[in-house]
């Protein structure tokens, strides 16, 4: 599914975290922006969440 991005994102994180997130891009052959859309969408997924919809719409899963 193609989208349109413009948005920016800018966010501060331990270098642990950095670190992961560079090595999980790495593995799936990704940029570390790729990366985090496809966690971001993975998680959403998982949670049934969608843009526009309050959590109490997308079930219990708030937490």
């Amino acid at each position: 599914m193609a989208r349109y991005k413009d948005e920016t994102l800018s966010i501060r994180t331990s270098a642990h975290i950095k670190a992961l997130l560079r090595m999980a891009a790495e593995r799936e052959r990704r940029s570390v922006a790729s990366m985090v859309e496809a966690l971001v969408v993975a998680y959403a997924q998982f949670h049934r969440l969608e843009p526009g919809k309050t959590s109490d719409d997308a079930g219990a899963d708030a937490s």
